[in-house]
C-alpha cells in the first residue's frame, strides 16, 4: 500500500532543512574508503529474525551492544531484508500477496505494524536517532533495482523531470529468489535520479550503513556505479556492503573501488561445510584485503539464531565449540567485517567471550600483510603482522574430519628464527620455540598464536 500524499508532504516539510544541509557535501569517489579504515563490526537481524524483525527487537539488540560490546569496537545495528513488508511470516518470504509500504516516488518505507516510530512519514529517522544517542550507528538492507509495484503504477521518479519508473526497468536478470524489484537499466535517463532519491532519503533518516542484495552474482556493474555516485552525492558517510557472493575475482578492482565490503560467498550458516567452503573461496581474496575495502565472510552464525529465521528452527548455533573457535578465528585473522547474526540478548557467556577478546580484536583492527601460508591435506595456516608492536600472528586450522597429530609452520616462513608464543584466546604463554611451531589439533579445531621474535 502507499503512504498517503498528505503524509508524504509532511515528510518533505519535516526533512527539507536536513536535505538542504546534506546536499552541501559531495564526496569524492575514493573518499568513501576513509569511512571504514578498520573492518566494520556490528549486528545484523537476518540470522535470527529473517524478514520479520520488529522495532523493539532492534532496540533490545542495540541496548545489549551498548552494555556489552561497544567498548570492544562493535557499533553497527543493521535492519535486514524486507522491513517495508507488512505481512511476511517466519521461515521464508510471503510471495503470494506482499503488502508493500512505499511513498509516491516508489521508495520503500518501514511497515508501521513492525516499526511504529516510523509514523507520520518519519521513516527510520526515530529509530536511527535512538541508536545514535547510544553512540552506535544505524544500517539497513535493500534489494538492488526498482520496485515492481512502482513500475506497475508508473510512479514518478523524484528529480527526474517527469520520468516514471516504467521507463528505467527491465525484467532481465531479475533476482531469482525474491521478486520484489526489477533490474534498473543503468544508462536510462532517470536511473541515476532514482538511486539519488533513495540515498537522499536514507541520509535524511540517518543511515550509516547499507547492505545491498543481489548485486554480486551476477555482478551488476552498472547499478553499482549508480549506487556509488548516489552515496557520494547524498552528503552522508554511508558504508556500502554488496551482497551476496560469490563476487567474481575478475571484478576485484571494480568492487574495491566502489564498495567498502563485498561478500565472497552465499550465506554462511552454522554447519561445518559452510566454513570449509568459505575458507576455500577466501584463498583468492587475500591480496585484496585493504584499509577501507574488505572481502566479507558474511554474518557470524553464532549464539541464538533462527528465532524466526529463514534456515531451520530456533536454536543455539549447531557448531561445536571447536568449530566456533575456528570460525571466529578465521573471520578475525582474515580481517573480515564482523556482523553478528544471533540475538544478542540471548547470548551465553561463551558466545560473548568470542566477541570481546581484547588481543584478538586488536589483531583484527591493527594487523596488516594478511596471507595464507598453505591450505592442503586438511591443514590451513594464516598469518599477519602488527606494525605497531612487531607482533606476528599465526592461526593454524585442522579442517579435516580426523584428528591431526602435527600441524607445523617453519618460523623462517614468518621471517624469524626464535619466538616467544602466547595463545591469544586463553592469554597463556606457550613458551619459547626455535625452528618451527607444531601443534596437535582435533578435527575442526584451531589455535591462534601471537609470536614475539627473540634474538
Amino acid at each position: 500500500m502507499r503512504i498517503k500524499n498528505k503524509i508524504a508532504l509532511v515528510l518533505g516539510v519535516v526533512l527539507v532543512s536536513v536535505s538542504s544541509n546534506a546536499q552541501k557535501t559531495v564526496f569524492k569517489n575514493a573518499e568513501f574508503k576513509q569511512w571504514a579504515q578498520t573492518p566494520p563490526m556490528g549486528w545484523n537481524s537476518w540470522d535470527c529474525y529473517g524478514s520479520t524483525v520488529e522495532e523493539h527487537e532492534v532496540k533490545a539488540n542495540a541496548d545489549y551492544m551498548v552494555k556489552n560490546l561497544k567498548k570492544s569496537g562493535w557499533e553497527y545495528i543493521v535492519v535486514d531484508i524486507r522491513w517495508f513488508v507488512e505481512n511476511d511470516k517466519a521461515g521464508g518470504y510471503n510471495q503470494k500477496d506482499p503488502r508493500y509500504v512505499m511513498d509516491q516516488y516508489g521508495r520503500y518505507f518501514p511497515a508501521l505494524n513492525r516499526f511504529p516510530s516510523a509514523k507520520d512519514g518519519q521513516g527510520f529517522k526515530p529509530l536511527a536517532d535512538y541508536i545514535h544517542k547510544k553512540g552506535l550507528k544505524f544500517g539497513i538492507h535493500i534489494m538492488r533495482g526498482i520496485p515492481k509495484k512502482a513500475v506497475e503504477e508508473k510512479l514518478p521518479i523524484k528529480g527526474a523531470n517527469g520520468i516514471t519508473a516504467d521507463k528505467i526497468y527491465t525484467t532481465a536478470l531479475q533476482c531469482e529468489w525474491l521478486k520484489d524489484n526489477y533490474t534498473i537499466l543503468a544508462d536510462k535517463p532517470g536511473a541515476q535520479e532514482y538511486y539519488d532519491s533513495l540515498f537522499e532519503l536514507y541520509a535524511q533518516w540517518g543511515v550509516d550503513f547499507i547492505k545491498i542484495d543481489d548485486l554480486s552474482r551476477p555482478y551488476h556493474e552498472g547499478e553499482i556505479n549508480l549506487i556509488r555516485k548516489a552515496i557520494d552525492k547524498c552528503g552522508r558517510k554511508i558504508v556500502l556492503s554488496t551482497s551476496p557472493g560469490e563476487t567474481p575475482i575478475s571484478v576485484a578492482a571494480h568492487v574495491s573501488s566502489h564498495a567498502n565490503m563485498w561478500r565472497m560467498v552465499d550465506d554462511v550458516w552454522d554447519t561445518w561445510p559452510h566454513i570449509t567452503h568459505l575458507m576455500d573461496v577466501a584463498q583468492k581474496w587475500y591480496p585484496h584485503i585493504a584499509a577501507g575495502t574488505w572481502p566479507d565472510c558474511d554474518m557470524i552464525p553464532l549464539g541464538r539464531i533462527s528465532l524466526r529465521g529463514e534456515r531451520g528452527e530456533d536454536r543455539m548455533s549447531r557448531l561445536t565449540k571447536d568449530e566456533q573457535y575456528t570460525l571466529i578465528t578465521f573471520f578475525n585473522i582474515f580481517k573480515s567485517p564482523l556482523f553478528f547474526g544471533g540475538d544478542l540478548p540471548s547470548n551465553d557467556a561463551f558466545t560473548l567471550s568470542l566477541l570481546t577478546n581484547k588481543e584478538v580484536l586488536k589483531m583484527h583492527r591493527e594487523s596488516t600483510d594478511v596471507k595464507q601460508l598453505f591450505q592442503k591435506d586438511g591443514k590451513v595456516a594464516v598469518t599477519s603482522k602488527n606494525p605497531k608492536d612487531g607482533s606476528i600472528y599465526l592461526a593454524l586450522f585442522n579442517i579435516s574430519d580426523r584428528d591431526l597429530k602435527e600441524v607445523s609452520v617453519r618460523l623462517a616462513d614468518l621471517g624469524i628464527n626464535n619466538a616467544e608464543i602466547t595463545n591469544m584466546w586463553t592469554g597463556k604463554k606457550v613458551g619459547a620455540v626455535k625452528g618451527e611451531v607444531t601443534v596437535s589439533l582435533k578435527e575442526h579445531a584451531s589455535v591462534l598464536y601471537k609470536l614475539k621474535a627473540k634474538k
